[in-house]
């Protein structure tokens, strides 16, 4: 292995936890669709764009997340924020968010790109 190489794999990151990774997914995904302007970064993830979009809709089409998860998701992730669960409106879609974050944190673990 060349130096070059080790240089290029140590600026690789894993994820800290699922909220990091799903934030980073829709933000991702907005600058690819030109709805935000890209944040310089020289951060390299372990995954891509195509390779979460995979494996969300893989936990939803095997049932593991439902329909009601991913539409809290989504709702919040546009909102660059977590459901608070002390805020009456929000109690229940925090507990929703939560099972839900549970649920992809340890399917990128499987995967290996949380720490």
């Amino acid at each position: 292995m060349t130096v070059q190489n080790m240089k290029s794999f140590s600026t690789i990151e894993k994820f800290h936890n699922a909220e990091q990774l799903w934030f980073w997914f829709l933000y991702s995904r907005q600058v690819r669709n030109g709805f935000s302007q890209k944040n310089i970064s020289s951060t390299k993830r372990v995954c891509e764009l195509l390779d979460v979009e995979t494996l969300i809709t893989k936990l939803y089409l095997s049932g593991s997340l439902t329909r009601e998860q991913l539409d809290i998701m989504k709702e919040f992730g546009d909102k660059h924020r977590c459901p608070h669960q002390h805020i009456w409106a929000e109690n229940h879609k925090a507990a929703v968010w939560h099972s839900a974050m549970q649920i992809l944190e340890s399917a990128a673990r499987n995967k290996e790109w949380i720490d």
